[in-house]
Formats: structure tokens, C-alpha cells, sequence
């Protein structure tokens, strides 16, 4: 019988850190700028450095409802009340010998220089103001530019515009933003066996999630997606597809068929196509994860990223390869992965020279969280990850000990 896996020799798996560090010397962001309107803005990413066009807070003003005055000129007499100063009225002046009835926000006038709260004031009969306790002059008096002044810089370029963002830009007026274009991705699914959901199901076959997955995970990062389909176990399909979606897009995804099996097309059609820049990864699940380039005339090429078939086998290589190369062509800043010391609830062997993301939930019923196994640990097994908190990562040839601590990476820093 005649095999015809593919024979181009293997190299040592990389390690995931090493993997990570030299996918991410790949980026290249997109370029562009276009203005959006600020209601349309919502998780785009920023073009350029914003600056404040007005000092905030405008002007001095109050921080409590409450009753503006001179502290020098607090007595056994109380103070008259003089002016009333709601929020949004003009700046005006304290007479002297008098006190303001002022609200929060509101402009404090000139020659005050303490707000008293209304709940340590008096009033007598003849609506004169007396203070309960000790006034000390700034008190209470939010100073005009004391969170920025006008020229300061807001936001930087590339930061993603959460709704917080978007509220600090609409405190200055601003109407539009210059955002980076959105990045261009074709995704595809490979696999004989692969229907879609809601096609009648026959022995044998498997309803394709890594779309669902993928196309979600691409969505939620702010990218224009163009889903290509399921593609056959087939090379020539395999390459026409590569080929449409070198040519009108940033970057290309499929999943299934970059193992080395007789099946498996992915890697030496890229190999025709472009460059394998790297493939296998010392992790588990994830180990058949490849990155390269397809030559579309450029000096790089499009940038084409190799899921794993199996659907828990790809989420893991999305979060910790593949999720942070799109967050840096889009211009984003990649954090670090965040990791800290959990103790682990279960013992168990080992996996032979690769490190292994266990899907974990964290038992907070005693005083310190303990992590245990979420179910189910095949890379086909996607109950477990759905109900995972995170993972609590496995060195390669060690053991876990039940009651040791390991490094726990919550689930919560891969969303969008």
C-alpha cells in the first residue's frame, strides 16, 4: 500500500512561549485612517494619538450639593445666602459676607474657596447658613484642569475604543474618531467529514464548530470576516481557496488538515503557495498549529495561520497564538498573559514533553481557590471548555501533585 503523507522532515516542536514570542515579530499592522462617527466607533481601534480641546473640569466647581463660601468668614452669626449656582449656570462672584446655595457640578463662584457639604450645615429661621465642624479653604472644589489640561493627550493610537473611551472623547465634544481600517480575514474549514448545523447528520460525519467558534472569536476582536466554507480534504480545492483569499485579504485562518497525515494539505500547499514560517507546538491541546505566508508579490505575503482540526485543539491555539498576532495587525497593544499561582484539586500524569492546558474551574469554597478538572480533557471535548474558568497549565514531564500550585491562566483575558 502506498502512503502519501507528507514527507518534508519534521523539526522539534517549539515551545508555546518561543511560538508565541515569534509569531507576534510577525506583526505587521494594518495601515489607514478613516473618520467613523463617535456612536460608530465602539471597539475600532484608534488611528492616532487624540488631545483634549478643553481643560476638564472647565471650571472650578463643586463636588457635592452643598453651600459655597470664605472660610475666614465662617462665624457664631451663619451667613446669608446670597446667590443660588446649579449645574450649568454661568460663573458668578460671592459677595462678601455671603455664602452660595450650590449644587454638584455647578461653577463655583469667584471668591469662594470651600464647599460645605448640606449635611454639616444649618439653616435658622432667617435662612442664614451655620457650619457644622471644621471648614478648611479647597475643600470639596474640583479644580478647573486638574484631570487634564487642554493639549493633553487623551488616547494613544491603537487603543480600542470600549465604552468608557468613547464617553471620555464624547466629554470633549468630539463627533468622530480616526480609526484603522477593520482587518480582513478569511476563514475556512477542511474536512471530508465536516457538515454544517442543520444538515441531516449520517455516522461519520461531524457538524463543523471551528467556524462557529472562529467566526465569533474574529467577530467579537472587531474584524470583517469572509467565511469561506467547508472545503473538501482535497489539494486543488485547498489551493483555489488559499489563492482567492490571498488575493482580498489581511490574513487567512482554516482549521483541520495541518497534521502530516495522507489527508492532511495544508502544509505543502502553503509550501507550493508561500512559506511555512513554523509548525508544531510543544502544547496539548494544539501541538498541529502552523503559521506562514502566502506569496501574493509582497516582501511578506499574507500572513496564513493553521488551526488544529480538533475543536478544543483550536480554541486553545486562537487564545495563546493566534488571537494575539490579529490583536497586533490590528494595531491593538498585546498584553502579556496573565497567569498566577492556584492550587491544584486533583493529581494526574504528565503529558511526554509538552506542556498541557488543562480546562479548569476554580472552587472558591475555601479560603484559597482550588482549581478542578472542568470535565472531560480531549481536544474533541467541548463541554469542558465552555465551562471552564480557565486553564491551569501543565509543565512537560512533570506530574500534577494534588495540593501543589500551578500557573492558572483565566479564561476571562481572552475576550474581546
Amino acid at each position: 500500500m502506498t502512503c502519501f503523507c507528507y514527507t518534508k522532515p519534521t523539526v522539534p516542536l517549539l515551545d508555546l512561549f518561543v511560538a508565541r514570542s515569534k509569531i507576534l515579530s510577525s506583526v505587521k499592522p494594518v495601515r489607514g485612517e478613516h473618520l467613523v462617527a463617535l456612536e460608530q466607533a465602539s471597539g475600532r481601534v484608534l488611528a492616532r494619538d487624540l488631545a483634549a480641546r478643553i481643560d476638564m473640569p472647565g471650571v472650578d466647581n463643586s463636588a457635592m450639593d452643598g453651600f459655597a463660601l470664605r472660610v475666614e468668614e465662617i462665624g457664631e452669626s451663619g451667613l446669608p445666602v446670597v446667590l443660588r449656582v446649579p449645574a450649568g449656570a454661568h460663573v458668578s462672584t460671592l459677595s462678601e459676607g455671603g455664602c452660595a446655595r450650590i449644587f454638584t457640578g455647578a461653577p463655583v463662584p469667584s471668591g469662594a474657596n470651600c464647599v460645605v457639604p448640606q449635611e454639616r450645615t444649618r439653616l435658622d429661621d432667617a435662612g442664614r447658613v451655620y457650619v457644622d465642624g471644621e471648614a478648611r479653604p479647597g475643600a470639596n472644589i474640583r479644580r478647573r484642569g486638574e484631570e487634564y489640561r487642554e493639549g493633553d493627550t487623551l488616547l494613544t493610537a491603537g487603543w480600542t475604543l470600549d465604552a468608557a473611551a468613547l464617553a471620555l472623547l464624547a466629554s470633549q465634544g468630539i463627533a468622530e474618531v480616526p480609526v484603522l481600517p477593520r482587518l480582513k480575514v478569511a476563514l475556512i474549514s477542511t474536512g471530508d467529514e465536516l457538515i454544517e448545523p442543520g444538515e441531516s447528520f449520517a455516522p461519520g460525519q461531524v457538524y463543523d464548530s471551528n467556524r462557529v467558534i472562529l467566526k465569533a472569536l474574529l467577530e467579537q476582536l472587531d474584524c470583517d470576516v469572509f467565511d469561506l466554507g467547508i472545503l473538501a480534504d482535497d489539494p486543488d480545492a485547498l489551493r483555489e481557496a488559499f489563492i482567492a483569499a490571498r488575493d482580498g485579504t489581511n490574513l487567512v485562518v482554516c482549521t483541520g488538515g495541518v497534521s502530516v497525515g495522507e489527508e492532511d494539505h495544508v502544509r505543502p500547499v502553503l509550501d507550493e503557495l508561500g512559506e511555512l514560517s513554523f509548525h508544531g507546538v510543544a502544547i496539548k491541546p494544539g501541538k498541529p498549529f502552523a503559521f506562514g505566508y502566502l506569496d501574493n508579490g509582497s516582501p511578506e505575503g499574507v500572513p496564513l495561520i493553521g488551526l488544529p482540526g480538533n475543536p478544543v485543539a483550536s480554541l486553545v491555539g486562537w487564545q495563546l497564538l493566534a488571537r494575539p498576532f490579529v490583536q497586533g495587525c490590528q494595531g491593538r497593544e498585546v498584553p502579556p498573559l496573565q497567569q498566577f499561582a492556584v492550587r491544584a484539586g486533583f493529581s494526574r500524569r504528565a503529558s511526554p514533553g509538552r506542556r498541557e492546558l488543562l480546562r479548569v474551574v476554580l472552587d472558591w469554597s475555601g479560603s484559597q481557590p482550588v482549581a478542578r478538572l472542568a470535565g472531560g480533557q480531549g481536544s474533541h471535548m467541548l463541554r469542558a471548555a465552555s465551562q471552564a474558568h480557565g486553564y491551569l497549565m501543565m509543565a512537560a514531564d512533570i506530574d500534577v501533585e494534588e495540593g501543589d500550585e500551578y500557573p492558572y491562566l483565566p479564561a476571562g483575558q481572552f475576550d474581546a
